[in-house]
């Protein structure tokens, strides 16, 4: 028996070795796209380049050049006539919740999770078609997702995921129902089972809250650090945690090299924060004068969204929800000039939920941004600006590489846009129409180059 056990092992470890072999013999080799004459927006720039051809071998831009380019050496290649159009990087969207963005919020409460993957994966699908390539979940049971499009089985951009968000009890991530309370002792909610929140009322539970979603594979942590206008519980003003808790996720977060960014809109909420070592803060649209200052000098990044009420809402006229969807409203023109006037490190996002038709206005939400800055600063925003915030999660980053750029050496997340961005932004808010390549991680997901 032992003899033959032997021998079995044996002739695994026979077929392993050849099963290995064949698959490094069937390794496809790295292949080449060149993209002739376009004039680059390279992400910091404020201008166009002269016409220039681009290089990009596997997933890596690796010549940009005034001179035609010859193509490697037994590298297939694709040539893309970009015509003079401009070719930039792809898009970051810094504030996503992708799980939730399409699907409406009772249908979240009530359906099936295996719908919801559903609906998400779609939703990554045409959130990449509309040429962003990246995006920073902060909150929702998003790891699946992100495996599958990491592995090809879906569509979709690299995602920075936060995991479940952190919240106390009645705070933003608290979407129990009211019969539900009290809670009884060691029960988790639906939205913990499924990974959407994690409920945590002190220090020990909130640093085990956050080492979980380390665990899972999360970049950075997300906890509710104040009100918010989707959750029933918890006016705008309400301050949530305190600082020796919040300070539980930050010293968790940076012993695995990471940090902590917080959900906050109120001057109390945001300075607790920031005394506890959060790296950003999230929304801000209440804060004044004196705590942006603050955020100035402590280096924090501000990651605002372009909140107006322009768009269809989700809450009812005259409910709860929306009475602090329009009082939050009511702060956006002050915060962005905050933001300018202090010059804090300032990241652009959507936070787009429970509605498909709003998720899809992702380019117009990001055109809109001209009403606080000059074209090019919008997109630089959304590229090399955003690409700053995604580095600070640095060796949890789920992707190795330069990315927001343009430029040799960079990751090959690039957009052919037919007309010039810095001269007219609403081209963006059509990328049907205007993007005629998508590419990300050096792969073409989209060529209508005529």
């Amino acid at each position: 028996m032992q003899f033959h056990s032997r021998n079995v092992l044996k002739a695994l470890l026979i077929l392993t070795g050849a099963a290995t072999q064949a698959t490094h013999a069937q390794a496809p080799q790295p292949t080449g796209v060149i993209i002739e004459n376009v004039r680059i927006f390279s992400g910091t720039s404020d201008r166009l380049s002269a016409p220039s051809n681009v290089l990009v071998v596997g997933n890596i831009i690796k010549m940009i050049s005034s001179a035609p380019i010859a193509p490697p050496t037994a590298t297939p290649v694709t040539r893309i006539q970009g015509g003079g159009r401009t070719l930039m990087p792809g898009l970051i969207d810094a504030h996503t919740h992708i799980m939730f963005a399409t699907v409406p919020q009772q249908a979240l409460l009530f359906a099936d999770i295996g719908f919801v993957n559903i609906a998400a994966g779609r939703a990554a699908t045409e959130m990449l078609m509309r040429g962003f390539t990246s995006i920073r979940d902060l909150g929702g049971p998003v790891f699946g997702l992100k495996r599958g499009i990491d592995m090809g089985l879906v569509s979709g951009p690299r995602i920075w995921p936060a995991g479940a968000f952190i919240s106390q009890t009645g705070g933003h991530g608290d979407f129990r129902l009211p019969n539900d309370l009290p809670a009884r002792p060691g029960d988790f909610t639906y939205s913990e089972r499924i990974g959407a929140a994690a409920l945590a009322d002190n220090a020990d539970t909130v640093r085990q809250r956050a080492r979980e979603q380390l665990t899972l594979g999360a970049s950075q942590i997300k906890l509710m650090a104040g009100g918010g206008v989707s959750s029933n519980y918890d006016p705008l003003d309400v301050t949530q945690y305190t600082v020796p808790e919040l300070r539980a996720a930050v010293e968790a977060a940076e012993n695995w090299g990471t940090y902590v960014t917080v959900h906050a809109y109120t001057p109390r909420a945001v300075r607790q924060a920031i005394e506890a070592g959060v790296k950003c803060i999230d929304h801000g649209q209440l804060l004044d004068e004196a705590t942006a200052k603050l955020m100035a000098d402590k280096g924090v990044w501000w990651s605002l969204q372009p909140f107006l009420d322009d768009e269809p809402s989700a809450f009812a006229e005259g409910s709860p929800n929306r009475i602090k969807q329009l009082e939050m409203f009511g702060g956006t023109d002050t915060a962005y000039a905050l933001a300018r006037k202090f010059k804090i490190k300032t990241a652009w996002g959507t936070d787009t939920l429970f509605n498909a038709d709003n998720a899809g206005k992702q380019g117009a939400n990001l055109a809109k941004m001209v009403r606080w800055y000059a074209p090019a600063d919008v997109l630089k925003m959304a590229t090399a600006g955003n690409a700053e915030l995604l580095a600070l999660s640095g060796l949890r980053s789920p992707y190795a590489g330069k990315l927001g750029v343009v430029q040799e050496g960079a990751l090959a997340d690039l957009l052919l846009v037919d007309g010039d961005p810095l001269q007219n932004i609403k081209l963006i808010e059509d990328p049907a129409k205007n993007f005629l390549v998508i590419m990300k991680d050096g792969k073409i997901y989209k060529n209508i180059v005529r």
